[in-house]
């Protein structure tokens, strides 16, 4: 059990756990886990304001389009956080970071192209979960738009 899992188990999100060595790369993680790289999703915490974090969900073929973002959340300047920031704002070292389990319920953006069955960072190194997109973002409660390239 992770936080991860255990905040997966409280919103009563079905998940399937996938454990792995390290990697160094997201077509590694992939390989590891049994799927295509853009069914792997990215979580990125990016930076609007002093203690104004958003978290966003990137099919792991694919970047965020910056002036896409900024429409969105009709903002002229989002930056991402140093790796201290983004453990104090999240409880969760880069590579490992998902919404699920996070020390801050920080507001979600899933980009459109997420869909079907797909795997998110488990909150730990070297771990996965599978789920339905659908049901994650809905979990979540996250907004769903174009955000990548």
């Amino acid at each position: 059990m992770t936080k991860a899992t255990e905040a997966a188990d409280a919103l009563g999100l079905a998940y399937e756990v996938t454990k792995h060595g390290r990697v160094n790369s997201l077509e590694e993680a992939a390989a590891a886990r049994g799927i295509e790289p853009a069914k792997l999703i990215k979580t990125i915490v990016v930076r609007l304001a002093d203690d104004d974090y958003r978290f966003i969900l990137v099919p792991g073929d694919r970047e965020i389009a910056w002036p896409k973002l900024r429409a969105l959340l009709g903002v002229n300047r989002i930056s991402m956080p140093d790796a201290n920031t983004a453990l104090h704002v999240t409880g969760y070292v880069r590579g490992t970071i998902t919404p699920l389990g996070s020390t801050n319920a920080w507001p979600v953006i899933a980009d459109e192209r997420i869909t079907g069955t797909i795997s998110i960072g488990g909150g730990d190194h070297g771990v996965g979960m599978t789920v339905d997109a659908q049901s994650l973002t809905k979990a979540l409660n996250a907004t769903v738009a174009d955000v990548t390239e």
